[in-house]
């Protein structure tokens, strides 16, 4: 049950299935019996002591694959309990074979949840991927139920009432402890809402051929640990500070000063050979005194800003930048100034007051800033992330990093990646000032924006993963700065 980098979306999932069906002789039934074998397999690996098992079963193959389930657990002397809505009975073919096999060794079949309160595992097999909506007022019900219910849930492929998508929950949804996907990941998990309910995610292979995935590419991609050596590798011996790149870190209005010195160490600590800061007079000497290695200069107007834009060869711009006449100055020479731009923050609130292509910026917008780049709120940017940050891409000719549970990366004609990496402790201010700076770090060491943003976002969220084990709960920006130079290193 391994964890690929490629994840898919339903309609590529679907091909997939019916390839491997057909390539396998054309009966659907030996995946399906495949796809319930793993799942018992599963249960037993994971909760080898649960005795009373009840599954929960749709009308669909997803349900059928519960049956199927619930047919092994029952020969192998669990007392089993398959729960149905009344007017859930099977429905496909498929479905209904494996009701039959089930019945045919003597399983029962309950229409009321009274069951749920003795159980020591639930089995979600309600609805599968092809559910994009919220579950009606008795399926509610039913989710609600189970939810509320002592034992731990293992849900088939999706925990019911998730888009496998685009990872919205529209309505009632299982809390799953594990999810135990089928033959392809579903990119709709690994952001968003889904993260809330899709617990430790497992996949299936179900040993389909290699043929059933002719024609079909995944949606998506995967971004993990794993791929950071690839991205960061050894300096060369006879290097210097030249070759690892001059940041340009611009901002720190009035009482904003040190979302630019985050900014500016986080750069330094992501590996740039250089990094100076463009500031509020009043904000050099505490930024000195804070990082002694950034060189700090203070701005009043763009002919300040000249000469540090001329030897600067990225220009994070926006940490603390404030949306005041200073700000607005400063904002249209960085622009002028012919550089790779990292945006965020009040750069990004600028730009949705004036929009214009940035063909080589990366923007790192949370679901708010989106919102307002894109004329929504920030629910439509959640109800679909992907779709969101492909939009962004797309209006602002630049890549992006739209942050958030399950950060995803997309850049027009690029596959969008989603970021493995980060926690809820990292929901505090100044967290996205030190994600610019990495970023921009990145890109002043050679990475190309789409791969500077996604290494830096991976390496940001895997930064405050170690920072998190001494507690999530009042965990600071600053505690990040010495594992981003060691994950830097990998």
């Amino acid at each position: 049950m391994s964890q690929p980098d490629g994840l898919f979306d339903t309609a590529a999932a679907r091909r997939i299935d019916a390839q491997a069906t057909a390539t396998l002789g054309g009966d659907g039934y030996l995946l399906m019996q495949r796809a319930g074998q793993a799942a018992w397999q599963c249960a037993l690996q994971y909760w080898p002591q649960a005795r009373r098992v009840v599954v929960a079963c749709g009308p669909g193959n997803n349900g059928g694959d519960g049956y199927v389930l619930a047919r092994l657990a029952r020969q192998s002397g669990r007392a089993v309990c398959v729960l149905h809505l009344p007017g859930h009975a099977p429905r496909t073919p498929l479905a209904q074979r494996a009701c039959t096999d089930y019945l045919a060794i003597g399983g029962q079949v309950e229409l009321a949840p009274d069951c749920l309160r003795e159980a020591d595992l639930v089995v979600d097999a309600l609805f599968g991927i092809g559910l994009d909506r919220a579950p009606d007022a008795e399926a509610a019900q039913l989710i609600a139920a189970v939810n509320a219910a002592a034992a731990p849930v293992l849900a088939l492929d999706v925990p019911s009432g998730v888009d496998a998508d685009s990872g919205a929950v529209p309505g009632a949804a299982i809390h799953a402890a594990r999810v135990l996907q089928f033959i392809v990941p579903h990119r709709g998990l690994h952001t968003g809402a889904a993260l809330e309910h899709a617990g430790q995610r497992l996949l299936a292979t179900l040993d389909v051929p290699a043929q059933a995935f002719d024609g079909i590419a995944p949606a998506a991609s995967r971004w993990s640990e794993a791929l950071l050596p690839a991205q960061l590798p050894p300096r060369r011996i006879n290097t210097h500070k030249g070759e690892s790149g001059h940041v340009l870190c611009l901002g720190g209005n009035h009482g904003s000063g040190g979302a630019l010195m985050l900014c500016a160490e986080a750069a330094l600590r992501s590996g740039a050979g250089l990094a100076s800061a463009a500031t509020r007079p009043a904000h050099v000497a505490p930024l000195l005194a804070r990082c002694p290695e950034a060189m700090a200069h203070a701005v009043e107007d763009a002919f300040d800003l000249a000469p540090l834009l001329a030897r600067a060869g990225v220009v994070a711009l926006g940490p603390g930048l404030g949306q005041d006449d200073w700000a607005r100055r400063l904002w249209a020479a960085a622009l002028d100034g012919g550089r790779p731009l990292v945006v965020d923050a009040d750069a990004l609130n600028l730009l949705a007051q004036q929009p214009q292509p940035l063909a080589t910026a990366v923007l790192t917008p949370h679901p708010g800033e989106a919102a307002r780049l894109l004329g929504v709120d920030a629910a439509a940017i959640q109800r679909d992330r992907f779709a969101a940050a492909q939009a962004l891409g797309e209006r602002f000719s630049a890549v992006v990093v739209l942050k958030g549970a399950g950060t995803v990366v997309a850049a027009p004609g690029q596959r969008p990646r989603v970021i493995a990496a980060g926690n809820p402790g990292m929901a505090v201010g100044g967290m996205g000032d030190l994600l610019t700076g990495v970023i921009a770090a990145l890109l002043a060491q050679g990475l190309s924006p789409f791969d500077a943003a996604s290494t830096g976002a991976l390496l940001h969220g895997l930064a405050g993963d170690a920072a998190a084990a001494d507690g999530q709960r009042g965990m600071l920006p600053r505690d990040l700065l010495p594992h981003l130079r060691a994950r830097a290193n990998p």
